[in-house]
């Protein structure tokens, strides 16, 4: 009986620090603006087309399925996942945004970023490399 119920509870306690893992902000190392949390969220909520600097930016998301982008979303949007759905659902229904870009995987995000000077992503910090720049 005890083994069911120790198997549950390891169970639990991995997909509770899967589901905690950090989350990076990623850009191109060629990218030198300055990125505070604000003015990520605003990127991500499309209230912002632009970095800092002026270059057009280019937002990166994972598909709505995924843990990263849950955590995302909670850490620096502050939201939860039906919040910023209903909130890009209304956006595009009055026509005042267009979606994101969706990328399947962290790595197809790491290699868009890595490859394209105006791109910002995110994806687990334990995937970061020296082909991009973390800015949060």
């Amino acid at each position: 009986m005890k083994s069911p119920i120790i198997s549950l509870c390891i169970l639990t306690s991995t997909l509770s620090i899967n589901c905690l893992a950090d989350v990076s902000v990623i850009v191109n190392p060629s990218n030198n603006s300055e990125l505070s949390k604000s003015a990520i969220s605003k990127i991500y909520l499309g209230k912002t087309k632009t970095f800092p600097n002026g270059d057009k930016v280019l937002a990166l998301n994972l598909k709505s399925s995924n843990n990263v982008r849950n955590n995302f979303q909670q850490e620096i949007l502050g939201k939860s996942t039906a919040q910023v759905k209903a909130y890009w659902s209304k956006l595009i229904f009055t026509g005042k945004g267009k979606p994101l870009k969706e990328l399947a995987t962290e790595e197809d995000i790491l290699a868009m970023v890595a490859s394209t000077p105006n791109a910002i992503g995110y994806i687990d910090s334990s995937k970061v490399n020296d082909t991009v720049k973390v800015v949060k």
